[in-house]
């Protein structure tokens, strides 16, 4: 992209007008580094998604696999079972209020890990307004032992530095303690992944009050991969990270690039300079939703780790 009136200007160029080759270089090293540990997202039925995912991404890296209210144990064990095939990391998402009963939770968990060979998987309560049976949290699911059981020993924890559309903050932050506490309990390692924002401030804000409080697991950031305009603005409004969407308003070319479907540079850009700068911040990778655009998300991560094509 080019500024008017100077082909040769670009709007790299501009935003960083002024910047001494140190801050340079750190901004850039800062981005790769972060970029080093990254997962994606897929939903148990997008084949498309999966075999770019089998074709594209290093060997071993993570793929998580969303848990659709009308998904069957089945469906997603086909998808992990699919992914690991490929050479990948299945990461499947147990959901509380997808399953009917103990039995059903059992039986799920027991296929993923003997047919799958699934050791991972990110716990959540998931937003169906009906709960299929009895479980209406996460907690519920880890307290019953059988992710201990079954072998899952690495536990991925959602959290919501905007807020949760439908969950008050007293509640979500009480939650985490005691999922944090229940994990630990069973000997599990516990990484937290945040939902989507577009800018870098509540993630960073977020990440700070956590310490604070004196949790030290890492923290995932998650952030948007290339997608359109229309379904970054749909998915932002179902999962309710309005305030970050609102502050793009104020930040030009941000806006311009999150939402025409150009990559999330400027935001992990800042989020990595300051990870770079305040260790203690504990920020250990991204997670991206993908939307759809499998191919371009890995694309823009090899750009910007200069690991080519």
């Amino acid at each position: 992209m080019t500024i008017s009136g100077n082909p040769t200007l670009t709007a790299e160029d501009t935003r960083h007008a002024g910047e001494s080759p140190a801050e340079r270089s750190l901004r850039s090293s800062a981005l790769s580094s972060l970029l080093r540990s990254y997962s994606v997202e897929v939903t148990s039925i997008d084949a498309t998604s999966i075999a770019v995912a089998g074709e594209m991404l290093p060997a071993g890296n993570e793929v998580f696999i969303a848990s659709l209210p009308k998904d069957t144990p089945e469906k997603l064990t086909a998808a992990a079972v699919k992914l690991r095939r490929l050479g990948l990391t299945p990461v499947p998402h147990i959901v509380a209020r997808n399953i009917a009963d103990a039995a059903t939770l059992r039986d799920l968990l027991q296929g993923l890990t003997e047919q799958a060979g699934v050791d991972r998987a990110l716990v959540l309560g998931g937003d169906r307004e009906l709960p299929a049976g009895g479980y209406d949290h996460s907690l519920q699911l880890l307290e019953t032992g059988y992710f201990n059981r079954f072998k899952i020993s690495k536990l991925y924890l959602p959290c919501y530095p905007e807020g949760h559309p439908r969950i008050p903050q007293v509640t979500l932050r009480n939650g985490r303690i005691a999922k944090l506490a229940a994990a630990q309990n069973f000997g599990m390692d516990v990484t937290l992944v945040s939902q989507f924002c577009f800018t870098a401030e509540p993630v960073l804000e977020f990440a700070r009050a956590m310490r604070s409080k004196g949790v030290t697991s890492p923290y995932r950031v998650g952030v948007t991969g290339p997608a359109s305009r229309a379904r970054l603005m749909k998915f932002a409004i179902m999962c309710g990270v309005g305030p970050s969407l609102r502050a793009l308003k104020s930040r030009e070319h941000l806006a311009s690039n999150m939402l025409s479907g150009a990559t999330p540079q400027d935001m992990l850009e800042e989020i990595a300079v300051a990870q770079a700068r305040e260790p203690e911040l504990g920020i250990s990778g991204v997670h991206f939703f993908t939307f759809g655009s499998m191919s371009k998300t890995i694309e823009f991560t090899r750009h910007a780790t200069g690991t080519g094509s």
